[in-house]
């Protein structure tokens, strides 16, 4: 039998034990605990919001599978990242959103086959779930894959960068030289 405390850390949550209670935990953690989730926002992002969680345990039969009732958690967590647009490389607010139920049976093989099988995600039952790995695992699954705004506040500056040279130099056209060479009297 579980201990009541795995049954309520999220950092190493006893799922079968969780899910037979039919329990519940939400809260909210930092979000610059999450390093991978950081690493991929804007560094010093002053407005780094937290991810509020909330998880909830039941035992439900896995749709299509004929596995009878499995462990299930349904999952939702929220937050905020700041990302760089890929169209103006400006900051950009983005909301994160999930919303999963994960079924948990007994052995790697068996998740694999009820898996591919089923409609449902299926992961293999654990002695201990780190909730806190697994909820960033799911942020990182719904963020977008070019991060862009729907319209950039101002267009990107393409000459930005560029040496200027001196307005003689600039407009010479690039084969000047070979149309003085084509006028030239050719050598007989």
């Amino acid at each position: 039998m579980a201990s009541s405390s795995r049954i309520t850390d999220p950092r190493r949550l006893d799922v079968g034990a969780f899910a037979a209670a039919h329990g519940e935990l939400a809260g909210a953690w930092a979000q610059d605990g999450f390093a991978r989730l950081a690493s991929v926002a804007l560094p010093g992002d002053a407005q780094a919001q937290p991810v509020r969680w909330r998880v909830a345990g039941e035992r439900a039969a896995l749709a299509g599978a004929g596995a009878g009732a499995q462990p299930a958690l349904r999952i939702e967590a929220d937050t905020v990242v700041t990302l760089e647009c890929q169209r103006c490389l400006g900051p950009m607010q983005t909301p994160l959103h999930i919303e999963r139920r994960l079924f948990f049976v007994e052995g790697e093989d068996a998740a694999a086959a009820l898996d591919a099988e089923s409609e449902e995600d299926v992961l293999a039952l654990t002695p201990s779930l780190d909730l806190h790995a697994l909820i960033e695992d799911e942020l990182l699954l719904s963020l977008p894959i070019v991060p862009r705004h729907e319209i950039c506040a101002a267009p990107i500056d393409l000459g930005a960068g560029r040496e200027t040279l001196p307005d003689d130099e600039a407009r010479e056209h690039p084969f000047a030289a070979l149309a003085a060479l084509k006028r030239s009297p050719r050598p007989n």
